[in-house]
């Protein structure tokens, strides 16, 4: 390759990285527009109905199986169930009472998740200082939503638990699919089961919501527009590119810069101004999740 297409290629890189950042942290603020007028399963469902479409057609490109191989079947279903439909429904669900801004802080808890059941399931190694980082930024964490008021209110703590319990889900995932889904080619991993997650949350959206379609603002359309094109399908896509030519440990990264991004969208459009020591914990909490990423480089220096 030469010196030119190198640097072009960095470029790109680097621009693609900063897409993902910038998307990942807009996602929330858009989950938040949509579920002013949209009830939580219904607003999660039809995110994946009009993503749908596209990553099917992505995937036909690419020449990639839509269905998953018959022996990945149970996989396939604890897939769909939880990582695509009870956790999207919980962010929809807890973004009704927390600030979008927070929920993203909340949500960016994932990969330490992935570090336990890591840990629990695969048996991996948990050095001290993740031991440390995890402990540091639990403490921010919990400081945080003490400060926020966000333990008092039940239903201000419903949120709070809804959207933990949504990155949880994600961290079990992500650690399960590293046997379960190896093999899967990336399209197949996403396309059917968002496509069957949509289908389900619409249909238990209409059995458990009273939905008032003509009721949906346009701010709420053009969100959901916003969430299924671009977050889920840019943003999956952009991803996927960086996967293959990054280093995963600096990828992982962006669950450090996206709650960022988020707080200081959250900041403008809820206007909520953001105190001090809000920065100051946020600052401590990023800092300790992003220590716990430093083995990895450790042991590939050794």
């Amino acid at each position: 390759m030469s010196k030119k297409n190198y640097l072009k290629s960095k470029y790109i890189i680097f621009l693609l990285f900063v897409i993902v950042c910038l998307t990942w942290g807009t996602t929330w603020i858009g989950i938040k527009i949509a579920v002013e007028t949209v009830n939580p399963l219904l607003a999660a469902g039809l995110r994946f109905i009009i993503a749908f479409p596209f990553l099917l057609l992505i995937t036909f490109i690419s020449k990639s199986p839509i269905f998953f191989p018959r022996k990945s079947w149970p996989f396939f279903i604890l897939l769909t169930l939880f990582y695509f439909t009870i956790p999207y429904y919980l962010l929809s669900f807890g973004e009704q009472y927390v600030s979008s801004g927070l929920t993203s802080l909340l949500f960016s808890s994932m990969p330490i998740f992935s570090i336990i059941f890591s840990k629990i399931f695969l048996k991996d190694k948990i050095y001290l200082n993740q031991v440390i980082g995890i402990t540091l930024g639990f403490l921010c964490l919990i400081y945080i939503l003490i400060s926020e008021g966000l333990v008092i209110s039940y239903t201000d703590f419903l949120g709070v638990a809804s959207i933990l319990l949504a990155a949880i889900m994600h961290g079990f995932l992500y650690v399960y699919s590293k046997k379960a889904g190896d093999g899967i080619n990336v399209f197949t991993f996403n396309t059917l089961p968002i496509g069957v997650a949509g289908v389900l949350l619409c249909l238990l959206s209409f059995v458990f919501e009273k939905n008032q379609l003509h009721a949906i603002s346009l701010n709420s359309w053009l969100a959901l527009i916003y969430l299924g094109v671009v977050a889920s399908v840019g943003g999956f896509i952009a991803y996927f590119y960086l996967l293959k030519r990054m280093s995963p440990v600096i990828l992982s990264f962006i669950f450090i810069i996206f709650p960022v991004v988020a707080i200081f969208i959250s900041a403008i459009y809820e206007n909520k101004p953001i105190s001090t020591h809000f920065i100051i914990s946020t600052f401590i909490m990023l800092c300790g999740f992003a220590i716990t990423k430093l083995p990895t480089n450790l042991r590939k220096n050794h």
